[in-house]
């Protein structure tokens, strides 16, 4: 750990000021890709990076910096829990006013906020060397490296304007189009594709060519298996094919069977993986709760005068949490479908239950896994399915009824995901000397302030529509089709149990899951850059010297940027549809191979620029 150092100037305005404004950014950035493709990145250490590169030559210190990207981190659980669940009301019709949807992601973030707060001592300082935190512990070092002065922050700016330059060339100036298409010979229905999506090859290069390859593999199993093999024995049927009512398997084309049987393959691939992930978990997860209570019985010590133990008080911590409670059994409007004082009581036992229960695991365990693989999807679809099951016993299966169920999820999908992000952020301060309490200020400044963001950038991108090709809404989707599956019962179980069937072969494998079924559960369009970008950073670590390999961090930097600056665009446009200056789509200026050669152009750019970065 850096020891404390008093002199060092920490709570500042312009650290705050600087936070703030990157939690808006990665936030509407965080938004966007986790509505595209279900997942989001952590802004921790491009936000570190930038606040120094902002602030170099102003002095900054390195516990401003850490302050910085405190409450520019904020954002990322907000958006996290957002996506997962809000869009499910706008693909029921019952499109939640802006102010709702900024006060479940508000009510989510100061659970998790308070209820991490009593364990700070317990899992960031006694158990210092049995949890490590690994996006905290990374992020400390980033900070030592770039407030001494090392070089590679410029690298986020350039993907930023390489993010957004190619997004605007394809949704706003329609130059080129923005997926290529391949049919296959034999395969009835089967074709490669690939979107120019630079944010999606910034993930691949995140993520690294394990993962991108195992999330390439369930889209390639829907793509070249499934959906020809229900094309081929679909052809000689006389009439439709349950679940769908009207056309008959000859008469679709690729994405109507993709739409009619392939989504709820994948629905159940994706809700197998998470259910699975919760269960194969439940021995840690249990053992982190019950070890957690073993050490409140103990007690954590008392507080010393020192700066750097100090945490908010406990009546910050009893209120938060009962707010949260009451506002939302007592206030209506807050949880979606207008139900009455009943069911927003077992609501809110519901969001103290689950919510208090998931942050304590979350915050354990992602001291040992990390943050990107915190199971925040399983938590997310343990708690629909343990209110939806009480909802349906009540007799509550109205279409408000799944509404409110819904954004009991929301509350605690936020709150789990921002236990997760402030203890690697308590970690990062723990090792730079930081002082808690201000971290745990700025965490919920940040979160007061990305709410409104998060919240905006749903909206906006509303426009689009959810579940559409553009914004597929993954997980929400997911969401939506469980509590519909447990207050109506009509599910196509036949398909949802063949999704658990590859989904679980594919954890025999040993291979991650829930990276697993959400290829399924997407088109190859989608997953095929993030592939693309995994072998970008595997070509570019080859040969790298041992302490780099892996690493690339000016890659990282870059390819964060990336996602920012195709996010911010994203937003940017959503928000020209939304006011009717711009089309929602148009054909595009070049077709034809002008155009496929313009776009296939487009992705090699974005590669060589990641390569490049990662060399750096």
């Amino acid at each position: 750990m850096t020891q404390a150092n008093p002199g060092l100037a920490e709570f500042t305005a312009r650290a705050v000021i600087t936070g703030i404004v990157l939690g808006l950014v990665f936030g509407a950035a965080n938004a966007y890709l986790g509505l595209k493709v279900g997942m989001t990145v952590s802004a921790s250490i491009p936000a570190a990076v930038m606040t120094v590169a902002v602030l170099r030559r102003r002095g900054v210190t390195i516990l401003e910096a850490n302050m910085a990207q405190t409450i520019g981190s904020a954002s990322t659980s907000l958006a996290t829990g957002t996506i997962f669940t809000i869009p499910a009301l706008f693909l029921w019709g019952l499109a939640p006013p802006y102010w709702q949807v900024v006060v479940l992601a508000l009510l989510g973030g100061l659970l998790g906020l308070a209820a991490m707060i009593p364990l700070r001592r317990l899992l960031i300082v006694q158990a210092h060397h049995e949890l490590p935190y690994p996006e905290g512990t990374a992020c400390a070092e980033v900070l030592r490296a770039t407030t001494s002065g090392a070089s590679g922050s410029a690298w986020i700016f350039r993907g930023i304007a390489v993010g957004a330059l190619v997004k605007l060339a394809g949704s706003l100036l329609f130059l080129m189009p923005t997926e290529l298409h391949a049919g296959l010979p034999i395969l009835p229905r089967a074709e490669l594709a690939i979107e120019v999506a630079p944010a999606l090859l910034a993930v691949g290069f995140i993520l690294g060519y394990r993962q991108a390859a195992v999330v390439v593999a369930g889209a390639v199993i829907s793509s070249l298996a499934l959906i020809p093999l229900i094309a081929w024995i679909g052809a000689g049927l006389p009439g439709p094919l349950y679940p769908e009512p009207v056309l008959r398997i000859a008469d679709m084309d690729t994405g109507q069977i993709w739409a009619r049987y392939i989504r709820y393959i994948g629905a159940g691939a994706v809700a197998t993986a998470g259910v699975l992930t919760v269960a194969r978990n439940l021995p840690t997860m249990l053992g982190a709760f019950m070890a957690v209570l073993r050490g409140m019985r103990k007690g954590t010590g008392p507080a010393s005068d020192d700066r750097t133990d100090r945490d908010l008080p406990g009546s910050f911590i009893a209120a938060a949490i009962a707010t949260v409670v009451l506002v939302v059994a007592l206030v209506p409007g807050v949880l979606a479908g207008e139900m009455g004082l009943a069911a927003r009581s077992v609501c809110a036992a519901g969001v103290a239950v689950f919510g208090l229960l998931f942050v304590t695991v979350a915050a354990r365990i992602v001291g040992i896994v990390g943050v990107s693989s915190q199971p925040t999807s399983g938590i997310t679809l343990v708690t629909l399915l343990g209110t939806a099951s009480l909802f349906a016993a009540f007799g509550w299966v109205e279409p408000g009824a799944r509404a409110a169920v819904l954004t009991v999820g929301t509350i605690v999908a936020v709150a789990a995901s921002k236990a997760g992000d402030i203890s690697q952020d308590l970690k990062t301060g723990f090792l730079v000397g930081a002082t808690p309490a201000r971290q745990q200020l700025g965490q919920l400044i940040g979160a007061a302030c990305a709410c409104w963001a998060v919240a905006a950038t749903v909206m906006l991108l509303s426009s689009y529509g959810f579940g559409s090709k553009e914004l597929p809404a993954p997980q929400a989707t997911l969401m939506k089709t469980i509590i519909e599956g447990v207050l109506s019962g009509e599910l196509p179980w036949g398909l949802v149990l063949t999704g658990a069937g590859v989904s679980g072969a594919a954890m025999l494998c040993g291979v991650s899951g829930l990276a697993f079924a959400i290829g399924v559960y997407l088109p190859l369009a989608s997953m095929a850059p993030i592939f693309v970008g995994g072998c970008v950073r595997a070509m570019a670590s080859r040969g790298a010297a041992p302490e780099r390999e892996g690493e690339a961090r000016a890659g990282i930097l870059a390819a964060s940027g990336v996602v920012a600056g195709e996010g911010l665009a994203g937003v940017l446009v959503a928000g020209l549809v939304a006011a009717g200056v711009l089309a929602k789509s148009s054909p595009p200026l070049l077709s034809g191979v002008y155009g496929s050669l313009v776009a296939g152009l487009a992705v090699v750019g974005v590669c060589g620029f990641l390569g490049r970065a990662a060399r750096a």
